[in-house]
């Protein structure tokens, strides 16, 4: 087991060693990428001139939505994007911002960014219905449809969150870091080795899980072991999403990196619902998985077992569970299904390594709503706050979409504090 051990240390080193470095200005440059709902935009000209009105450069977006004009020197820029080059369907967001005013400083690289949005929506409101408000709900399937997609992926981490809860206690702020350490996993096996994205997404899952059930076996084990508290453990749990977090970012860099496959797929009209197939596969794997995971706890050994030390650990153990491999094994799937989830999370936008702090909110308000500790009530939770999310925007801009979902979260909670699916407990 030690020398197991010692070789997956020594791989996992490696592994983040090997991950894309930030790329180091060697002189100064614009830059910036184009996306449009978290898709990128391909064939778009940028132009950039100089404060004294002398023409520097143009660019055109790749398939990957990204541009680069390198500059002369440092100073200040005017950086036009064409909007005539834009693709049908696409629109800037704010109509006056297609010239920016940008600053470059001796030596750096500075981003540069245009909002981009469907054309005919303003500022995230729902375009004006003209044939008797067919617009409107159109926009509001679409919304839906878009809620249910990131809903099932907020499902899918906030069920690993939620079982780890329901058998330890322990609150854990460092799970979006396992999103993102899925996520840059299959980032290294697809764009640094060159395996396609769906073997890669399968390696990540198998490290994903390997890694949790390491995180439970040689830190948290011990923890609980020596008589940790939970408020500690947590705390805890917040230290270790800061250092892993700053880990990402030494080694992967701050610019979001998308996948080499499935990046640049056309949509597909399906009704009034408009998605990339990639969309629709990503779905339904995401529903297979949720339902796997929840039928392996209603009727499988393990399934029970793990229900049992939710309900009582110390019951359980009386009755001859092995506590601690449960939880193992509970921590062990936890870390596959949130691999899983930030590969998910990588495919709808790019892989960063601040994604699934990004998204911790958002879990925390699912498993909180669905009800602490119940592995279902994380599921109808995050679908609740996925659709509150999107739906909101037809009413509110899209800055404040996340409002809705926590607004939410606030009612429901002030009526039953417990959650949707959870249980009353007696207190004292």
């Amino acid at each position: 087991m030690r020398r197991a051990v010692i070789a997956f240390t020594a791989f996992m080193g490696g592994l983040v060693f090997l991950l894309a470095a930030p790329a180091w200005a060697d002189g100064e440059a614009l830059k910036g990428t184009l996306q449009n709902q978290g898709q990128p935009v391909n064939g778009v000209k940028i132009s950039v001139v100089a404060e004294d009105g002398k023409p520097v450069d143009d660019a055109t977006s790749g398939a990957d939505g990204k541009w680069e004009v390198p500059v002369p020197k440092a100073g200040k820029y005017k950086v036009t994007l064409d909007t005539s080059t834009l693709p049908a369907g696409v629109a800037l967001k704010f109509k006056d911002r297609s010239t920016l005013d940008v600053q470059v400083y001796e030596g750096s690289v500075r981003n540069v960014l245009f909002a981009l949005a469907p054309a005919g929506a303003k500022g995230g409101a729902a375009p004006a219905a003209d044939d008797g408000g067919t617009s409107f709900w159109d926009r509001v399937a679409q919304l839906t449809f878009e809620g249910f997609n990131l809903g099932l992926i907020i499902a899918l981490a906030a069920m690993g969150l939620s079982l780890v809860f329901g058998t330890t206690g322990l609150t854990n702020f460092a799970h979006g870091e396992l999103l993102t350490f899925g996520a840059m996993c299959a980032y290294f096996f697809n764009v640094v080795v060159g395996v396609h994205l769906v073997w890669a997404a399968l390696l990540s899952v198998v490290i994903g899980g390997i890694f949790g059930y390491g995180q439970d076996r040689f830190f948290w084990g011990r923890l609980r072991r020596r008589g940790s508290s939970l408020v500690a453990m947590m705390i805890i749990s917040i230290g270790l999403a800061l250092f892993l977090r700053y880990v990402f970012l030494f080694f992967f860099g701050g610019e979001g990196a998308p996948y080499a496959d499935y990046n640049a797929q056309p949509g597909v009209q399906v009704g009034p619902i408009s998605a990339a197939p990639k969309n629709f596969v990503a779905m339904g794997i995401e529903l297979l998985v949720l339902v796997i995971v929840g039928v392996a706890l209603l009727k499988t050994r393990i399934g029970k077992a793990a229900r049992a030390v939710s309900d009582n650990p110390a019951l359980a153990a009386s009755s001859g569970i092995n506590v601690d491999q449960v939880i193992r094994i509970i921590w062990t799937v936890g870390g596959a299904v949130a691999s899983l989830a930030g590969v998910m999370l990588g495919l709808s936008q790019n892989v960063s390594y601040q994604m699934g702090f990004q998204i911790l909110l958002l879990v925390f308000a699912g498993v909180t709503l669905g009800g602490l500790g119940t592995a279902f009530g994380a599921l109808v939770g995050s679908i609740v706050v996925g659709l509150f999310i999107q739906l909101s925007t037809v009413v509110v801009p899209t800055e404040l979409k996340t409002v809705g979902a926590l607004l939410v979260l606030i009612l429901v909670m002030l009526f039953r504090p417990q959650g949707i699916l959870g249980r009353r407990e007696r207190i004292g």
